[in-house]
């Protein structure tokens, strides 16, 4: 087993997908637009990566928050609120708002379970700033570490009840970000001081069985890597400081905040810097074949501690009960009553 995430270039596997990923094994997939059509398609689709892969227990990852970042969508999936409007519901009654996040990440994770798929990359624990790009926004749930931390952790409840293993990101906080790291690389020159504030949601959540890295370079710990590629940060600060021994992917190898970094512009060097940083797993998420074949071509096998975290989280979640529709009512009450 390779320690990759890859994407997929479309709705089913090709023929060349199939052998590629029987010969390297990497340690999971990820799920975009592009790969999906309606639920028998998906489902057909998560059933065919798991019997490849011999194993129902199969990292097979969505981005499913809510609001502008959902992958599914109507007709065939509801629409999901964005964690903003928790955390103004959270000024106004907290409990009632850590109820209603709790309930509306047990729906999206038995719509996710009854797909097939079995870790949501959610929730966002970036804590929200002066200055903070769009590319966040109202996915943050605000400004208050402890709000951000409360709702954070209802929401991993909500999905672990649901069957569905979550993912705390991007740590150690894109909050600060004045830049998208998708189009470029962000630098946050908050000191140490400050950045306790960014930290402080994650340290709350260290318990979380997945976490993904940050595209961003923090001057105060690192000037010249991003907390992706530093060895520094990963250990000191994700693994220490915050106390995170889950499985810590990175945030996609494909972003442009990394063509300046260790690696530039290949994308095999990337994953290879990503991985001796201290990361369990580089997240590709392009679909696109021929990258893929020169990371898989580049990698060693995973380690036995990156593994062994693989192992632990995949064990996180709870088996799921009962059934997303079954559910509709009590996750409509909730919202309805904070998010008016």
């Amino acid at each position: 087993m390779i320690p990759a995430f890859f994407g997929l270039e479309g709705p089913v596997l090709t023929p060349r997908e199939r052998a590629l990923f029987a010969a390297c094994k990497p340690a999971g997939y990820i799920l975009f637009k592009r790969n999906i059509i309606d639920p028998v398609q998906v489902r057909t689709l998560t059933d065919a990566l798991k019997a490849l892969a011999g194993t129902s227990r199969l990292a097979i990852l969505i981005d499913q928050e809510g609001g502008r970042v959902a992958r599914l969508q109507p007709p065939h999936w509801p629409e999901f609120p964005a964690g903003q409007r928790f955390g103004e519901a959270y000024a106004r009654a907290p409990l009632t708002a850590m109820a209603a996040a709790r309930a509306n990440a047990r729906a999206i994770a038995l719509t996710l379970s009854d797909l097939g798929i079995t870790v949501d990359c959610l929730p966002l624990l970036d804590v929200a700033a002066d200055g903070m790009h769009a590319v966040i926004g109202d996915r943050a749930f605000g400004e208050d570490p402890l709000l951000v931390a409360a709702l954070g952790r209802a929401t991993l409840d909500g999905l672990k009840t649901g069957g569905i293993i979550g993912v705390v990101k991007h740590i150690p906080g894109h909050g600060r970000a004045t830049l998208d790291s998708h189009l470029a690389l962000p630098v946050v020159d908050a000191s140490v001081e400050q950045l306790e504030a960014d930290l402080a949601p994650f340290a709350r959540l260290a318990d979380a069985p997945m976490a993904m890295t940050a595209h961003i370079i923090y001057t105060a710990w690192d000037a010249d890597r991003c907390a992706t590629l530093s060895p520094f940060v990963i250990e000191q600060i994700i693994r220490r400081r915050c106390g995170f021994d889950g499985l810590l992917m990175s945030d996609d190898l494909g972003m442009h905040a990394l063509a300046h970094q260790p690696g530039g512009n290949s994308l095999a060097g990337r994953a290879a810097g990503v991985i001796a940083a201290g990361c369990d797993i580089a997240l590709h998420c392009s679909g696109d074949f021929a990258e893929m074949e020169a990371i898989a071509d580049a990698m060693q096998a995973m380690t036995k501690g990156s593994a062994d975290r693989l192992d632990r989280a995949m064990a996180w979640a709870d088996e799921p009960s009962g059934d997303a529709a079954s559910f509709a009512d009590k996750r409509d009450a909730l919202l309805a009553a904070v998010l008016a």
